[in-house]
């Protein structure tokens, strides 16, 4: 026997370092090649990071929420010879990082569009520790795990029971050796799962809850907290909030979905905004701008790389819409539902998930009447949607008629747009948007 000694590979081009943010073996636990044995975690994608070789763990190195320099040592296996031999002859022949370190792997990204989307099913290879193996034909076993023996799930998986109080314990995994899917936990649920109980008993809804819950901050929540202190920190916010009629463009968006053709995406409000921002930005370029407070340099852009800022069950992502000035309504739809789904399924890719020169941020139907939302760096502007409602309103011959109305809040880096060109900005904005037709000419 021998001992192989795995080091952290490149996790992705110019990535010198990654967070731990899950070990999914432990001391003493039999280990396949290709087996996920980590999850870390860099700039805004979690990825799995494979084992080796075939062997026995016998030392790991780090703790979730630890950062790790690519190239360190952080798992010590027992193997044969031969299997170490292969694994050094494999590392050697394939192309190197600058450290000399093993080529990157495949990873997944496991995110939860805020849309309600649900997370792709996750594939792993196989791990051995647990018995259970999938049969050679007619589906794959149901496999519980053994008493006091943590389920094997993905992080992603994990999120979802613990938001949806589910005990993994209880639920029959259908993956490789087991392993726990989003579908198995669906259909654990619509058959009547059981579920952990927090009353602690009592009269039902009346029992204290006294329970204190210690959780590391770590991966990415780590990261968007890092980024939101020095945004607040380092830019001087101006908030803009006006109110939007959108009477007409409802009765437009509504009329056009009700006549597209059938290979033509749905129409959200979301699209016809970033139109609107399209045709108003050329004239506050300052908005649609990058801006280096150190080097006292600001990039303004003539194309528009829209973020859409959309939340997960770690935190905050922002997919990028690229160059939608380019683009008409249904493009922007188009090209919005495949960022989506790229995320929901963990295929997003760095470059889809950087380089926005301007964001857009929306909660949806519980975007209350005005949010404050915090620009993000190094951009100047965001715009911030929310809830759409019907109020009365006055019409121009002073009768009260129902009006849908909807509030932009807006935020600005105050070293670099005045309030007055916000306003302009945003004034520009509502016009095209109540008068729906100026979009399309």
């Amino acid at each position: 026997m021998t001992e192989y000694r795995y080091k952290l590979p490149d996790v992705g081009e110019g990535v010198v370092e990654a967070e731990i943010v899950e070990w999914r073996v432990k001391v003493g636990d039999i280990v396949v090649e290709d087996q996920p044995v980590l999850d870390v975690m860099t700039d805004k994608a979690t990825v799995e990071v494979p084992c080796a070789v075939n062997g026995k763990v016998t030392k790991i190195v780090g703790e979730p929420g630890d950062v790790i320099p690519v190239g360190t040592e952080i798992l010590f296996i027992e193997t044969d010879a031969a299997s170490a031999e292969a694994a050094k002859d494999e590392a050697a022949e394939a192309p190197k990082a600058d450290n000399d370190v093993p080529p990157p792997p495949a990873g997944e990204v496991s995110t939860k569009s805020t849309e309600g989307g649900k997370p792709a099913e996750e594939k792993s290879p196989p791990r051995p520790a647990e018995p259970a193996t999938p049969p050679a034909s007619g589906g794959r076993k149901a496999v519980t795990a053994p008493s006091g023996q943590r389920p094997l799930a993905s992080p992603a998986v994990r999120q979802r029971a613990l938001e949806l109080d589910v005990d993994l314990a209880a639920v029959p995994g259908t993956g490789p050796a087991g392993r726990i899917t989003h579908n198995d936990l669906d259909d654990f649920i619509a058959a009547g799962g059981r579920l952990i109980s927090k009353t602690g008993g009592g009269s039902a809804g009346r029992a204290p809850r006294t329970g204190v819950e210690e959780k590391k901050v770590i991966g990415l929540r780590r990261k968007i907290a890092e980024n939101m202190q020095k945004a607040m920190r380092d830019i001087p916010h101006i908030a803009y909030v006006e109110e939007i009629d959108v009477t007409a463009l409802e009765d437009l968006r509504q009329h056009l979905n009700a006549t597209k053709r059938d290979d033509q995406p749905k129409l959200t409000f979301i699209p016809f905004l970033v139109a609107a921002l399209c045709k108003a930005l050329p004239g506050t370029p300052q908005a649609n701008a990058h801006y280096d407070g150190d080097a006292g340099v600001l990039k303004q852009y003539e194309g528009v790389h829209m973020g859409i800022a959309a939340a997960t069950p770690n935190g905050l992502m922002v997919p990028v819409i690229r160059h939608a000035e380019a683009m008409d309504v249904w493009e922007i739809a188009a090209e919005l539902g495949r960022l989506a789904k790229a995320a929901r399924d963990g295929k997003a890719s760095r470059d889809e998930l950087s380089g926005s020169t301007i964001t857009i941020t929306s909660l949806g139907a519980i975007g209350g009447l005005v949010t404050t939302p915090v620009i993000n760096a190094p951009e100047t502007a965001i715009i911030g949607v929310n809830k759409m409602q019907e109020l009365p309103r006055f019409d121009a011959g002073g009768r009260v008629v129902p009006k849908k109305l909807m509030n932009l809040s807006s935020s600005f880096d105050h070293r670099i747009v005045d309030g007055y060109d916000a306003a302009v900005l945003i004034q520009k904005v509502k016009s095209y948007l109540e008068n729906p037709a100026t979009l399309f000419m």
